[in-house]
């Protein structure tokens, strides 16, 4: 008989395992990283010592709650960190492991692969010392260490301060924080923000420690460029007074956060445009079934929910596999997960008005501006080829391979998209998605191929 798989070990991947192996089942759980947690609680390696409160904070008990899970699942179900899923198609999933490759039979997959920062360049982000917000916190929680001696954090979105706050926290200096979000429209989304209360505060608190330790935190801070020869010397940015410069010698910076969505477009999953995350999501209904049978859809990589709906919708997507199974399941358990999800929805909405998108990063982009770094595709390339006719996302992909390289569009993707939508006069939603291709990451060349 065939297994069922699930693809991530984060807060979604753990909950939708324990869910299964609750109903006596003993599914595959398949995760890049080499300990189980996802990002918001990456597990630092064995050999280190520092205390949860002081990784994770306010949410130490979450993440020991959730680490402790998967331990003591790991005698119950077939556990392979250290495993990227690279392609997946009907009933089989190709996976690489300690350099070796392998093919995953499955009879029903949960796909839980989580998000990334969604990166919106300025000149000079390819310098060393540039990092995602992502990256940053990786480094902090996973290696110890920090990306720099007086790094700035720039960007916009909850992450930005809680990042922020872990590195001054730890001892690191932090220079400023340029959030390119207004106060006014912060302010303006506290009716929807009050739907968490308990979250709310937990950012109110980030940004008021990081005012108190004296990190000066500027609001519609738009970071412009960033410059030096060797690394990163200093930076540029502006707002409603003008233009103005820090010295530091490392940024990390994002607009938010982005699905990973390339193995359910392999999978075969419909799409449809989400105003919300701004991003073409993978349909799902209320439970997490996807448009494609066997396969449902959980956590941040269906949507950006964060970690605490992470939790619930890896159940949630759980519980449907096993009812469509036909286990018998607690119908009342699974409308309260409906109901909490939604209720988590309402305080999404309130946070994408709180942080905006920067409408403007496409219009004031200049030609020279390197956009696809893999393939050194800059922003007048693709708005030569906007120029020639060519507006779907695809179609501009072929003419000058924006998206053809190493990351396959998980970087330059969304970046691509707001310059082609805004040089062509369409709509965002209507200039189409990259359309994902296998191997979704690099893959060496040489593998070795299991008997």
């Amino acid at each position: 008989m065939k297994p069922i798989a699930i693809i991530g070990a984060g807060p979604a991947g753990i909950r939708a395992a324990q869910t299964l192996v609750a109903h006596g089942l003993q599914p595959i759980l398949l995760d890049e990283a080499a300990r189980g947690g996802g990002q918001i609680y990456r597990r630092q390696p064995a050999n280190f010592r520092r205390s949860p409160t002081t990784l994770y904070g306010f949410e130490a008990h979450k993440a020991n709650a959730l680490h402790q899970t998967l331990d003591g699942l790991r005698g119950q179900l077939d556990y392979r960190p250290d495993t990227l899923v690279w392609n997946a198609e009907d009933g089989l999933l190709d996976t690489l492991q300690d350099g070796r490759v392998d093919r995953v039979e499955y009879a029903s997959v949960i796909v839980a692969t989580g998000a990334t920062d969604r990166v919106l360049p300025v000149p000079g982000w390819t310098l060393p010392g540039v990092y995602s917000l992502g990256a940053a916190q990786i480094a902090l929680k996973f290696q110890g260490c920090a990306i720099g001696e007086r790094v700035v954090f720039a960007g916009s979105g909850p992450l930005l301060y809680l990042v922020a706050y872990q590195y001054a926290k730890a001892g690191a200096k932090v220079v400023a924080v340029l959030d390119s979000s207004p106060l006014r429209a912060q302010v303006r989304a506290l009716p929807g923000l009050l739907a968490q209360p308990a979250t709310l505060a937990k950012g109110l608190y980030y940004r008021t420690w990081l005012t108190l330790h004296g990190i000066a935190v500027h609001q519609g801070a738009r970071l412009s460029n960033i410059t030096g020869e060797r690394r990163v010397q200093s930076l540029a940015w502006h707002d409603a007074t003008g233009e103005q410069r820090l010295d530091c010698d490392a940024v990390a910076f994002a607009h938010g956060l982005r699905s990973e969505t390339q193995l359910a477009d392999l999978l075969g999953c419909e799409f449809a445009w989400n105003p919300l995350n701004r991003a073409w999501l993978p349909q799902r209904d209320r439970a997490g079934r996807s448009s494609v049978r066997g396969v449902y859809l959980a956590g941040d990589g269906a949507a950006i929910m964060g970690a605490d709906a992470a939790e619930l919708a890896g159940e949630r997507a759980a519980l449907a596999l096993l009812e469509d199974l036909g286990y018998l399941i607690d119908s009342q358990r699974s409308n309260r997960l409906e109901q909490a999800l939604d209720r988590i929805g309402h305080f999404r909405v309130g946070l994408e008005r709180a942080f905006a998108f920067p409408q403007g990063w496409a219009a004031d982009a200049k030609d020279s501006l390197m956009l696809c770094r893999c393939e050194e595709v800059s922003v007048g390339d693709i708005r030569q080829v906007v120029g020639e006719g060519h507006w779907e996302i695809n179609r501009v992909k072929a003419h000058c391979r924006v998206g053809m390289g190493r990351c396959q569009g998980r970087m330059c993707g969304a970046a691509a998209a707001e310059i082609i939508a805004h040089e062509s006069g369409r709509p965002v939603s209507s200039i189409g998605r990259l359309r994902a291709q296998a191997p979704i990451k690099p893959v060496p060349f040489g593998l070795e191929v299991e008997p």
